[in-house]
């Protein structure tokens, strides 16, 4: 068993990792020339404010008496600068959005990894550009800002992490604390000449990171008070600020303005997915090589924002969210970052037409770099034969669309030469993508190879060792011909000079030579092969084919059983309830561990009908158990109440919660090993922690579940025949004991194959009966609020991958129980369970998706992930369910019981 289970966990953990190999490399490449504009720029100084988590509806709109909640943006829309939206990209994060600002790139999924804090690939931005950067903010956001730039020029001033409170009384703070400290910068730079000197240097910028409306969103929702007086409080410091700077500067008209946001928020108050108001963000600009607002009688856009807005008569020009980064480039004149695949707004610039001829002309040329640069990378690592180059964009095409734009600005062609350059940039960006996936379909080819031989491994190792249908076919092992050896290792050579002389990463290796020993372990069991198709052909062919839709679709009456009716049906009902959006339901959290007091009462009744020794120690644990849910309900409730207050969390409740959290682990075993009694402890204790993560009806979900897991068990053994097993005990009689595999005591049944379909079913219903899906929308930060409130990303991420879990040990105990009562073999499990998984993810691995929203995107990687993580995950779980229903720790004072 141990020797199939590491071949298992290493095949299955290299079929993991090759998505993020062929799906989700980081895009960046390194050794372009830097580009910059030929023309002396509009401004001196740039002013970036970013808003997170404004959105753009919010700050346009009117409010219910027809006023607006931000006066001084709104007179910038009509007398002074342009406006539109910034259409982000996902993931609709923090980090994502501020990159594809002043970076001018979208951030790959890879950089999930680190939390969105950290840099996965090293990347230029603008603010490496400029001479100065003053930043004022997070220190999440300015860090990795101050982090990836080049000398000592970037100064970041930020708050303390722990201010970033979502239970805080005022999240208003963290942006004054912003608008108060740049005035006072500004104030002391008039005594400080040194300071005085850069800051009335060129090329300068100032970033203002406001986080206040964020907090207060994930907090109070988009719609609440809160979030919408905050808008209003950085409307009246964005006007402070630009007073200040009118005066430290003397109103030189040299100073260019940008206020923008990250990523908008959904109205239950998240983000990270595609929602329109996700990807919505508001933008605005003035100031110094900035077009005056335009006054149109129509326009035309998709949406109805503009009758909504009352901004129809005000020209709308909009943005993609990295076309930020060239814009804030064009207008102090320093490089456009090296990574930038944004293109420059021209129509926004107040500006010559020859400035924005050759400002575009150096935009293509900048990502042109980058493709050339791309190419090459991929022409190098590729045998001349074999490569095939991205024909749209030929080297004579390149030479002839930039000799043609140099031509029309020389002729004063500007409009030609704007829009040949936009052809070009849009060429360069398909080749880009083009070399990017350049190696996809070699290495899905390869991994494809690899699924297909361990699925059909898998199946003869089952039909050798455990299945009726073996019984015909010698098990002697023959000894494989030299022949069979010496081809494989020939393969295994050409193959890996064949990768050596493209110099391809380790990781080629892997994928490409670990089908061979996976083929030639299938080839090794011809024998097996031979007697397999003898015996098929044997079968009537529609026996054949009601036996291979029986295992395909899953399908087999068990029973007639109401109860098993009636829970299914009952279960069924979560997944089909909302999966993002919901609104907390504190009542329905209480309800459920009501429930579960009401359950635990029944039990101890029980219990006091006994009469033997451990009647008083199993007493004690009970109520013990039922403190610790009473408990759960009044943090739960207090914490809630709290919160609701602005009042934040209360010490007490939080040091109860983690005293919860650890004690859920150890009370299950002081319970007795009797099947019921442990399963029933187990639940108890897991749903004290559960209420503590729940927000609504989710509380509900792990009683519904384990109510379904006992009826499961009872008719597995009810059912079973007593001719596959030796001895049928009843449910209330068995104890659990550890025992190593009993292949020996049977062999398979097709009952086995619906056990362990059930197994997998069951395994998916834990995760997605709750609604959970890979879109960082559907996990709630409120439901960690209870331990924490302060933003810290690992530990919340750590306790809503344990509320997740929590689900998949019920049904792993429940599981136990189905093996031990029907003695089934758990190497044959293994293996069954990993043909289901495989076939799963084959048919998986060719849905995911790179491109789209978030949503998208996060729920095709879940699919195969969680289809994947199968194996490696049984064998984390059978371990913790092994612990959890077969050890027990004795009391202080007590003799240790022993199974007879």
């Amino acid at each position: 068993m141990l020797l199939y289970t590491i071949l298992g966990l290493l095949i299955h953990l290299v079929f993991f990792a090759s998505i993020f190999d062929i799906y989700f490399t980081s895009p960046l490449v390194h050794g372009m020339t830097p580009q910059f504009t030929p023309l002396p720029p509009p401004a001196k100084r740039l002013v970036l404010f970013v808003a997170d988590g404004l959105r753009a509806d919010k700050l346009y709109e009117l409010d219910e008496n027809g006023n607006t909640r931000a006066p001084f943006i709104r007179n910038i829309i009509m007398h002074e600068g342009s406006w539109g939206i910034s259409h982000t990209r996902v993931p609709t994060e923090s980090r994502p959005g501020h990159v594809a600002l002043i970076a001018g790139f979208y951030e790959d999924v890879s950089a999930v990894a680190k939390g969105w804090k950290e840099n996965p690939v090293e990347f230029d931005s603008l603010i490496n550009e400029t001479r100065h950067t003053w930043c004022w903010g997070s220190p999440d956001i300015l860090a990795m800002f101050a982090k990836g730039a080049s000398g000592n020029h970037v100064f970041a001033h930020n708050y303390d992490a722990y201010s970033e409170d979502f239970g805080a009384q005022d999240a208003t703070k963290l942006d004054t604390w912003v608008f108060d400290n740049v005035k006072e910068f500004f104030h002391a730079a008039r005594n400080n000449q040194s300071l005085f000197s850069k800051l009335n240097e060129d090329k300068i910028v100032f970033f203002l990171h406001l986080l206040g409306i964020d907090t207060n969103g994930h907090a109070h929702r988009p719609s609440s008070r809160e979030y919408l007086n905050n808008i209003k409080i950085v409307d009246e410091g964005l006007k402070e600020i630009v007073s200040t700077l009118k005066d430290f500067y003397g109103n030189d008209g040299k100073t260019a303005f940008i206020f923008t946001a990250d990523h908008g928020m959904t109205d239950w108050g998240s983000h990270g997915a595609g929602h329109p108001l996700e990807t919505c963000t508001p933008f605005v600009t003035w100031g110094a090589g900035i077009k005056y607002p335009q006054k149109v009688l129509a326009q035309k856009f998709d949406d109805t924002y503009l009758q909504e807005w009352k901004l129809e008569n005000w020209k709308r020009q909009d943005v993609n969210q990295a076309d930020v980064a060239p814009l804030m480039a064009a207008l102090i004149g320093v490089p456009f970052p090296l990574n930038s695949v944004g293109t420059l707004p021209v129509d926004i610039l107040n500006s010559t037409d020859l400035f924005k001829a050759e400002s575009m002309f150096t935009n293509a040329v900048q990502i042109l770099e980058q493709f050339k640069v791309k190419m090459a990378q991929k022409k190098e690592a590729t045998l001349p034969f074999l490569f095939t180059p991205f024909n749209s964009l030929s080297d004579s095409k390149q030479i002839n669309i930039l000799r043609k734009a140099r031509s029309y600005i020389k002729q004063k062609k500007y409009d030609e030469a704007v829009s040949l350059c936009k052809e070009l940039i849009n060429l360069a960006l398909k080749g880009l993508s083009y070399y990017h996936t350049y190696d996809r379909f070699f290495l899905a080819f390869n991994v494809v190879l690899g699924f297909v031989g361990w699925t059909s491994y898998a199946s003869l190792l089952i039909i050798k060792s455990h299945c009726n249908l073996a019984r015909g076919v010698s098990k002697e092992v023959k000894k494989p011909s030299h022949l069979l050896s010496c081809s494989f290792i020939a393969i295994g050579v050409l193959l890996a000079l064949f990768l050596l002389i493209q110099a391809c990463p380790w990781t080629y290796y892997i994928y490409c030579l670990l089908p061979l020993p996976v083929w030639y372990a299938v080839l090794r069991e011809f024998p097996v092969i031979q007697g397999l198709v003898t015996l098929l052909l044997t079968f009537p062919p529609s026996h054949f084919v009601g036996y291979l839709l029986l295992f395909i679709l899953g399908v087999e009456v068990l029973s007639t059983s109401l109860s098993w009716i009636f829970f299914c049906l009952l279960l069924a009902v979560f997944p089909l309830m909302p999966v993002v959006g919901r609104k907390p339901n504190i009542f329905l959290v209480v309800g459920a561990g009501l429930l579960v007091l009401l359950l635990s009462l029944f039990v101890v009744t029980s219990v006091l009908k006994r009469k033997d020794s451990l009647v008083s120690e199993e007493l004690v644990l009970h109520l013990l158990q039922m403190l610790s849910t009473v408990l759960s309900i009044c943090v739960v409730y207090g914490t809630h109440n709290s919160l609701l207050k602005k009042q934040g969390l209360p010490l007490i409740n939080q040091v109860v919660s983690w005293i919860i959290l650890a004690s859920s682990f150890v009370m299950p075993l002081l319970s007795p090993l009797i099947l019921f009694d442990r399963l029933f402890s187990i639940l108890v204790s897991s749903m004290s922690t559960y209420l503590l993560l729940s927000t609504g009806y989710e509380a509900l979900f792990p009683l519904v579940l384990s109510c379904l897991m006992f009826v499961w068990i009872h008719m597995e053994q009810e059912t079973l025949p007593q001719s596959v097993v030796f001895c049928k005990q009843k449910v209330s009689s068995i104890q659990f004991t550890y025992n190593t595999d009993i292949t020996q005591f049977r062999d398979l049944y097709l009952d086995d194959i619906r056990r362990a379909f059930f197994l997998v079913f069951f395994l998916m219903t834990a995760f997605f009966g709750t609604g959970n899906i890979a879109s960082i929308n559907s996990f709630d930060l409120a439901s960690v609020y209870c331990f924490l409130t302060v933003f810290s990303p690992y530990m919340m991420g750590a306790l809503m991958m344990w509320k997740i879990l929590i689900p998949f040990a019920l049904v792993m105990c429940a599981f136990e129980a189905v093996q031990l009562t029907t003695q089934l073999s758990s190497k044959s499990l293994f293996l069954m369970v990993i043909n289901i998984s495989d076939i799963m993810a084959l048919h998986f691995f060719f849905l995911i998706k790179d491109y789209g929203s978030w949503l998208d995107i996060g729920t095709s990687i879940s699919h195969y992930v969680i289809v994947m993580s199968m194996t490696i995950f049984l064998v984390f779980l059978n371990g913790l369910a092994q612990m959890l229903t077969t050890k027990k720790l004795k009391l202080c004072g007590r003799p240790k019981s022993h199974l007879t």
